[in-house]
């Protein structure tokens, strides 16, 4: 938990959720992004998903996109409990899986007020569709197929399969988006810990029957913006949320900016968008 500087218990803040990548940590992008709202008057929270980090949960390194989903509501629960915390000014961000689950979260979760995606990324269309949209059906059937036997071996007492987010090494061909994603969890650059690059192969049987952004049209009345590096291949997914929404929305390009480059390189760009988008639609006066 985030408090702006010059806090006081005294007063009501509009308070910001941050919600963290697939294989990140509270303690790499979602914690700067928090630290950086904070540090513009928001009350902000990161945290750890369930099964992941420092946060409970068993089986450990399980990513269930319905559980993050969840995640993101008891974060608001969390801060109306809050005494310094205005309700009614309550909003979320997440960064790539992250972003998808803040804005999926927003379609029944009303007490979010503005959602807002960082290279968001629905988590569901890119297990069956791929990073850019090419995988085919047959692809998703025999994942289907790989997932029963882990299941099958693993209830015999087989140890579980664990499966990498990023690769651990590049190789000739691979996307640049993994290029920078094994830059940046893997090495210094953004690397912690606590983010160990390994989830349990079964949950991608959640992530092939969800969607993040489908109910869109009909659920998300709350204001949308969704920022985008204009290099990233991740970027058709962010486009197409901001199509699929019938409300208040804006697309922001960053011209340049790759997906990961949105996590640290490009924040100063991102972070003063995010205060002109949160500061209209939370209603706050930057003047008081």
């Amino acid at each position: 938990l985030y408090l702006p500087k010059g806090f006081s218990i005294e007063l009501k803040y509009p308070a910001i959720i941050v919600v963290h990548p697939g294989g990140g940590v509270k303690e790499q992008a979602a914690g700067r992004y928090a630290q950086r709202m904070a540090s513009e008057g928001f009350v902000s929270i990161a945290f750890d998903a369930s099964h992941q980090g420092e946060s409970e949960g068993e089986p450990r390194r399980l990513d269930s996109p319905y559980n993050r989903v969840e995640d993101v509501k008891c974060a608001v629960d969390f801060l109306t409990t809050l005494p310094y915390i205005d309700r009614g000014r309550i909003g979320a961000m997440g960064i790539c899986a992250g972003g998808g689950y803040a804005i999926n979260a927003a379609l029944t979760e009303k007490r979010i007020k503005a959602v807002a995606g960082i290279s968001p990324v629905d988590a569901g269309l890119s297990t069956r569709q791929g990073w850019t949209g090419g995988n085919t059906l047959e692809s998703q059937l025999k994942m289907m197929e790989q997932i029963a036997e882990a299941r099958t071996a693993e209830a015999n007492g087989e140890t579980p399969k664990l499966v990498n987010y990023v690769p651990e090494t590049v190789t000739e061909g691979l996307h640049p988006d993994f290029v920078e994603a094994h830059d940046y969890y893997r090495t210094s650059r953004g690397g912690h810990p606590n983010s160990d690059n390994l989830c349990l192969f079964r949950g991608f049987a959640d992530r092939l029957a969800f969607n993040s952004f489908d109910l869109i049209p009909d659920y998300l009345t709350q204001p949308l913006l969704v920022v985008v590096g204009s290099e990233a291949g991740s970027r058709w997914m962010g486009e197409r949320a901001v199509e699929l929404s019938t409300h208040e929305k804006e697309l922001f390009v960053v011209k340049g900016a790759t997906h990961i480059s949105l996590y640290d390189v490009e924040m100063d760009k991102v972070v003063g968008k995010l205060v002109e988008f949160f500061t209209a639609n939370l209603k706050i006066d930057r003047y008081e």
